[in-house]
């Protein structure tokens, strides 16, 4: 039944237009001009990648296509809470925490034992946010964090 992968795209389009219309609300960086990249050119570059891909789904939709309504389903439920838990604590916490919780979580539930899961998540979150802040010069939300920031 080709109508859950049409559905699903459309679902799609939608998150992909909230998360575009999402960038667009960012500050603008410190010392101000237009910048060919800031901090709304990934999310924008993930809104065209997963618009373009939800579209691909409706037009050509898998003929055999059954929706995981087993226990693959509870944890593709789980993913999508943990993402939004992690949207939304992402400024409260900072980039680092929150990447640490939403990383480490989604290791434990893929099988990792939960020391290395965390683990994971904090190094993935340390690694990253260096990567961004120096290698990039894009400020990520420090958050708890903040006692760190040079003054």
């Amino acid at each position: 039944m080709t109508f859950n992968d049409r559905i699903f795209g459309v679902l799609m389009i939608v998150l992909a237009v909230a998360y575009g219309w999402g960038a667009t609300q960012f500050p603008e960086p410190f010392g101000g001009g237009a910048e060919a990249v800031g901090p709304e050119t990934f999310p924008y570059l993930l809104a065209v990648v997963l618009t373009l891909s939800s579209l691909y789904m409706i037009v050509r939709p898998d003929p055999d296509n059954a929706w995981p309504w087993s226990r693959t389903g509870l944890e593709l439920v789980i993913a999508v809470v943990v993402l939004v838990f992690y949207a939304m604590l992402l400024q409260p916490l900072g980039f680092i925490p929150s990447t640490l919780l939403a990383v480490g979580t989604l290791c434990w539930r893929m099988g990792a034992p939960p020391v290395k899961a965390y683990l994971t998540g904090a190094i993935a979150g340390v690694v990253v946010f260096l990567l961004f802040n120096f290698a990039l010069d894009l400020a990520l939300p420090l958050g708890l964090l903040d006692f760190l920031e040079a003054t």
